[in-house]
């Protein structure tokens, strides 16, 4: 038989006490209540419970306070937070200081079985986590390329042979595989080391800019240019120049970069006088520059003068033995920039990155190590801290989308047991009646916006308020 899980509840109000007992007691969770916050974390100490939910007010104690000794004793403490309207600041202080979740007290008969519950599997994931191990360490520097697969190891072999020549180089692969850090690391191995190594991404600046930020332009060449501008060639002489996304390289720019990789010379914009410039140049695309030079969208000399050397990336994809080695690395260097270092992944959590195919490459595994890093309610990163094939923007979950059937029996559940332990509740009427407040809230008092998010006409909704202003007068 499986061992309960232990769930302590600490509030003020007995009978709020009473209720949480009843909602969350079952044969497999055992319910310990506390009034006080040093009743409460003495109860901590020695029942080590699976989940905690305080109140965030505890008479001349605050439930915060609570909160954070207890995430000091033990940093992977799962902590729910309750309180009441207008705790805005009590909110972002209770996630800044790592609780699981806030929850409403009016929301309670809602949402508190439904986050206890969620919180008990995470509490139950985390204690059978298995600790990653990494197998190599990596160097802790920002430049580093990571990579022990056999894939990863013929890149190295071509950086090392193409390093000390001056040999143009063209590096493909898809997007986010790590082109730029390649071409740092021919830079870095070459004769050229100590001269300024410089990156531009031709698709990221306007035609009308880009030849200006190339190759320099005169003071009065154009509307704004007020004073001689020096160009990257210029700033870049001895040393190499990174051309990134050089598929999306205009044209009309496409035969200066050829006379400057011919004769090593060009002329600013604007201007009249020959400059001269020793550049090595290496480029990266993610297009078949093979096909751009059949529609004639790239000019063949160019792609010939480019293409000296040809090195191509594989996709993360196609080295997931990889994959372990560079969360590791990527978690360390975060968590070092966030003053987490005690942050670690678990075994589980590895098994989902070896097992997600990364289409946004190497980029995308960062930014999911990042994301996680950033959310991390404890010291262990599982599974369910690894949102992966979202976008690294998407920080807050649709409500909407995880309104799933077994979330809403879920709630009725909760509600038709707290319904349970008040006999004259009448439970339609005082939904509609708690729905249409909630609404009315949500929205900042809008009756279009809440008869809207309610699904009614809005003279039914004024309806309902005009009501609830009658038993509340």
């Amino acid at each position: 038989m499986a061992a309960k899980q232990t769930i302590l509840i600490v509030d003020p109000d007995p009978d709020l006490l009473k209720w949480a007992r009843n909602l969350l007691g079952a044969e497999d969770v055992r319910v310990i209540c506390a009034e006080t916050s040093e009743e409460a974390f003495k109860l901590f100490c020695s029942e080590d419970p699976h989940v905690v939910i305080t109140e965030a007010r505890l008479g001349t104690h605050s439930g915060l306070e609570l909160l954070a000794r207890m995430r000091k004793r033990n940093p992977n403490a799962l902590v729910i937070i309750t309180g009441a309207l207008g705790t805005t600041q009590n909110v972002i202080e209770s996630m800044r200081l790592g609780a699981y979740d806030f929850v409403r007290k009016e929301q309670l008969p809602f949402s508190l079985k439904i986050v206890v519950d969620t919180a008990l599997r995470a509490a139950s994931e985390m204690r059978r986590a298995r600790q990653f191990e990494p197998s190599l360490t990596v160097e802790q520097h920002e430049d580093s390329i990571v990579g022990q697969s056999s894939a990863m190891q013929e890149v190295f072999k071509m950086i090392g042979r193409i390093s000390n020549s001056d040999a143009a180089v063209m590096i493909t692969g898809e997007s986010g595989s790590g082109k730029e850090l390649v071409a740092r690391a021919i830079h870095q191995y070459s004769a050229r080391s100590d001269r300024p190594f410089l990156a531009i991404n031709c698709a990221a600046i306007p035609e009308n800019l880009l030849e200006s930020e190339l190759f320099g332009h005169e003071k009065g060449s154009f509307t704004g240019a007020s004073t001689r501008r020096i160009g990257r060639f210029e700033q870049c002489d001895g040393g190499t120049l990174f051309l990134d996304e050089i598929g999306d390289m205009p044209l009309s720019l496409q035969s200066k970069l050829l006379r400057v990789l011919q004769d090593g010379t060009f002329s600013r914009v604007g201007g009249n006088d020959t400059v001269t410039t020793d550049v090595r140049i290496v480029a990266a695309t993610n297009k078949n520059l093979e096909a751009e030079v059949a529609v004639k969208t790239f000019r063949e000399d160019l792609f010939y003068r480019l293409n000296v050397v040809r090195l191509q990336l594989p996709p993360l994809r196609s080295r997931r033995e990889d994959i372990p080695l560079l969360a590791e690395y990527f978690l360390k260097r975060i968590a070092s920039q966030k003053l987490k270092p005690q942050l670690q992944l678990s075994q589980e959590a590895i098994e989902l990155l070896e097992n997600y195919p990364w289409p946004g490459n190497v980029r995308e595994l960062e930014n999911t190590i990042q994301r996680a890093a950033v959310l991390a309610t404890s010291d262990v990163l599982l599974p369910k801290d690894l949102p992966l094939g979202q976008g690294s923007t998407t920080m807050v979950p649709d409500a909407a989308a995880s309104a799933t059937p077994a979330s809403l029996e879920a709630a009725a559940a909760a509600l038709f047991e707290a319904a349970s332990g008040r006999p004259g509740l009448a439970l339609l009427p005082w939904l509609e009646k708690e729905f249409t407040r909630l609404a009315m809230e949500s929205t900042g008092q809008n009756q279009v916006r809440a008869a809207k998010l309610l699904g009614i006409t809005r003279a039914t909704l004024r309806k309902r308020v005009e009501h609830l202003r009658e038993e509340s007068a």
